[in-house]
């Protein structure tokens, strides 16, 4: 029957069976097969975990009269081979093409065929054509992801050979490990039971373990796990102080091989489950691998494998997926990877480079110059979902002493490097690191996709850059994930950066978890103009700050008093003063307000460069400042408001100020005046302070002696009883030369309600009038009492005024009043008289 004839006979609705077995292959001259190209039998599928049918992607047609167009030879030798393939993605146009072949048939799972229909006669094999039609033609992509087709046994498929069009990658067999997890517990039970029998034949150990797989790919996963599980790299053979075994029955039972022994070993087990395997020999960048070598002419040291599932070669790495070998302490680790389990092409030629270049598995191979240049990237980069913004080459030159490395991240990610000289070991120190070293030569900045570092060598020649990173919500240490070597001609002359043990500048990747939503400042450097620098953080609700700046000469003595922060409910400010010029690093710690026991986190890193003008010692902030500064979610949540001053910093040039504001609670309240004790002051500072109480409003008046900075204090007694509590701190910067008079001394007796107009000095000319305007609620009586007693007069506006003289010796005059039936004055307040100077 020809196969035009068998086609047309074969075109209506029939129940045929799945996919012929290795014994039922029909190898009869003269007859016609149609046979699917690696096919599931009817089973249940690993990842929908329900009976699929087979489908068929493609079909041998064998025709002895087509031998001279058969474009490889069939398994036996004597027999031509047309290959048709049929694409899955085009498959609709295929079957119509075939005159109904593919019309939709009835599967039949072959166990549940009778044994006389599974027994075909060699008359019969050479009339039937075995057609499987695929069923799911018609139904979504998702579906055809599972198409795993196979080829005859024993036949040498090339890397070109099988399903045409888009390359299925890794994640197209599999979404992730999980779907292995009921396969790999197996494995692994089942590998320490063998291990204990001392079990050594690769044939039952295969049986053993793939016991209970459902198809081809977990029949290979099971393989796959057990060698990564059981099977240590021989470190000692690589050395050359033992004989490096390769037979699978020694590395079998000494647990132990080199790459060669995982290739070898991996190849008979797939063997034993019909699997087609190919050992892969060629370079790759492990252990001994020398960054910068050339490899031209050079003899491979590795080899991999490759398999064939669904008609198309994917590759494995067992001896890189057990674990890594530890050249410091000459010792295997033990780490099991996942990554090197059918790699996609693409990633594993960053650090596996085929003799063959058919291999590569590439649509572009790559030549091996390009291979040497590549950046070396760990599986912790590709599972980490990490990508190569620049360079594209693993040996940069530093351009005016500077050199860059950007990385792009799709998840929250958490970076640091390490620099050292160089070493022409790739693999040398350490895979995992928990803080930043040396990260004085380099600036890394973390935005809300990539990562940049900037480069700074302290001085010339070449340096090994290692980066690191951890998923951001992760507490384990973070993983080298790639390297670079940086030649540096010329070093730029620059001052000394900070250590930064927070790993990266700018906003930290958990500030938004931390409550702030943007910063007037980024993760670039800031130039400090005058030696002023003002910081602001927005935040989504409120939050307590503590920031901390550092300068390599900066004593923390000195650094505290360079900073000061404002706390509002929606913005954080911070206010630094550079007293010297260099780098210095600036870091905002924050909590939530309300949580008092929680820990203060690190949220961002800025680094402050100052060259120009800096702050005198004398002008920095003044001591014992509270981290609380200016009005803000303090002062608010007290029922002090509408503050006549907003920031925290107050300057004046004629050495007197008001700062006013709403006392809403009727709150009792206290100020502070003070200032870095360098002098002492002839009238203490409190003199230098007046309070008025009118209603609701509250106005603090100042007058300051000197020029300088000072510290004005705001304390509130919350509940009756009570200590008085810490309101805000404002910072009085006064730029006048003129000494500012004092305040009269003021006593208990004034109170709410009492305004002094007249005279607003505390310090009187003596023998002179001085005139006093002065309201006292409810006073009956009010006097100025010095040689003699002055009663001030009630006018019209319920103010007492009148002239009192100053006279000539009097230390100070009192002002008093009285108030209801009572006759006795209680001082309000005293003026002090400046007394004349003696003649001599």
């Amino acid at each position: 029957m020809s196969a035009e004839v068998a086609i047309q006979k074969f075109s209506f609705p029939i129940s045929c069976a799945v996919g012929l077995s290795q014994q039922d292959e029909v190898t009869q001259k003269g007859g016609v097969q149609v046979k699917a190209l690696g096919l599931y039998d009817l089973q249940e599928n690993p990842i929908l975990n329900e009976p699929s049918p087979a489908p068929v992607i493609g079909a041998l047609v064998h025709k002895e009269n087509q031998a001279q167009e058969s474009p490889m030879p069939s398994p036996g030798g004597d027999m031509a081979v047309a290959q048709v393939l049929v694409c899955a993605e085009a498959s609709q146009s295929a079957v119509l093409s075939r005159r109904g072949v593919f019309e939709k048939l009835t599967v039949e799972s072959e166990d549940q065929r009778p044994a006389a229909k599974r027994q075909l006669s060699s008359e019969s094999a050479a009339r039937t054509i075995t057609v499987v039609k695929k069923s799911a033609v018609r139904k979504e992509v998702e579906e055809q992801r599972h198409l795993k087709p196979k080829a005859y046994l024993g036949q040498k498929v090339t890397p070109c050979a099988g399903v045409t069009g888009k390359r299925k990658r890794q994640k197209d067999l599999f979404t992730n490990s999980e779907v292995f997890h009921r396969v790999d517990a197996h494995v692994i039970r089942a590998g320490a039971e063998l291990k204990e029998k001392c079990v050594y034949d690769v044939k039952t150990i295969v049986k053993s373990i793939t016991q209970g797989a459902r198809n081809e790919l977990e029949r290979l996963r099971a393989i796959w796990v057990w060698l990564c599980h059981n099977i240590e790299y021989d470190v000692n053979g690589y050395l050359g102080r033992s004989e490096k075994l390769s037979s699978p029955e020694e590395v079998i039972a000494a647990g132990r091989g080199v790459c060669c022994g995982y290739s070898n070993l991996c190849t008979e087990m797939c063997r034993e489950v019909g699997i087609e395997c190919q050992e892969v020999p060629g370079h790759s960048k492990g252990i001994g691998y020398r960054q910068a070598q050339s490899l031209k002419n050079v003899k491979s040291d590795h080899l991999w494998n490759a398999v064939l599932l669904g008609g198309q070669w994917f590759l494995l790495d067992a001896c890189w997926g057990a674990g890594r070998v530890d050249m410091e302490h000459e010792s295997f680790v033990k780490r099991f990877d996942d990554f090197y389990f059918l790699t996609d092409p693409e990633e594993f030629i960053d650090s596996h480079f085929p003799d063959e270049e058919k291999w590569q598995l590439l649509d572009s191979p790559i030549p091996l110059e390009e291979f040497e240049r590549r950046v070396f990237k760990t599986s912790a980069f590709f599972t980490m979902g990490l990508r190569l913004i620049q360079p594209h080459h693993f040996h940069i030159v530093t351009d005016e002493g500077e050199a860059n490395v950007s990385l792009g991240f799709s998840r929250p990610t958490t970076f640091t490097y390490e620099i050292t000289q160089h070493q022409d070991l790739l693999h040398c120190g350490s895979s995992e690191q928990k803080e930043s070293s040396n990260s004085s030569f380099g600036l890394l900045t973390v935005s809300h996709r990539s990562m940049k570092l900037q480069l700074l060598p302290p001085a010339s020649g070449t340096y090994d850059v290692k980066v690191f990173a951890r998923p951001e919500a992760a507490n384990t240490p973070l993983i080298w994930v790639c390297s670079f070597t940086v030649e540096c001609q010329t070093p730029r002359a620059m001052e000394e950066i900070p250590e930064n043990p927070f790993l990266s500048w700018g906003l930290q990747p958990v500030a938004g978890s931390l409550g702030i939503t943007g910063s007037s400042q980024g993760s670039e450097v800031a130039e400090v103009e005058e030696g002023v620098f003002e910081l602001a953080l927005k935040t989504s609700r409120p939050l307590m700050v503590l920031c901390e700046l550092v300068h390599p000469e900066l004593e923390a003595v000195v650094a505290k008093r360079c900073l000061a922060t404002q706390i509002q409910s929606d913005v954080l400010t911070c206010h630094v003063l550079c007293p010297s010029r260099g780098f210095y690093r600036l870091s905002v710690f924050v909590r939530d307000y309300e949580k008092t026991e929680v820990k203060f986190q690190n949220a961002a890193n800025f680094l402050l460069h100052c060259k120009g003008k800096v702050v005198g010692l004398d002008e920095l902030f003044p001591p014992n400042l509270g981290s609380v500064c200016g009005p803000g979610t303090r002062t608010s949540e007290a029922g002090l408001s509408k503050f006549s001053h907003t920031t925290a910093l107050v300057s004046t040039q004629q050495g007197k100020c008001n700062i006013t504001f709403h006392n809403q609670r009727d709150l009792e309240l206290h100020t502070v005046l003070s200032r870095e004790e360098n002098k002492t002051a002839a009238i203490p500072l409190s003199r230098h302070l007046f309070c008025t109480y009118t209603d609701s409003k509250v106005t603090v008046s100042v007058s300051l002696p000197d020029a300088g900075v000072y510290r004005l204090g705001l304390y509130a007694r919350l509940a009756p009883g009570g200590d008085f509590n810490p309101m805000c701190d404002f910072v009085l910067r006064n730029s006048c030369d003129q000494p500012g008079p004092p305040f009269p001394c003021v006593y208990s007796a004034w109170r709410r309600g009492c305004v002094l107009f007249e005279p607003r000095v505390g310090l009187l000319e003596p023998l002179s009038w001085v005139r006093f305007r002065v309201r006292v609620p409810g006073a009956q009586r009010v006097s100025v009492v010095g040689e003699t007693r002055t009663d001030l007069k009630l006018n019209k506006s319920r103010v007492w005024e009148g002239e009192v003289f100053s006279g000539n010796g009097l230390q100070q005059l009192k002002l008093a009043a009285s108030s209801g039936e009572s006759s006795d004055m209680a001082v309000l307040m005293t003026f002090d008289i400046k007394q004349l100077e003696r003649e001599v």
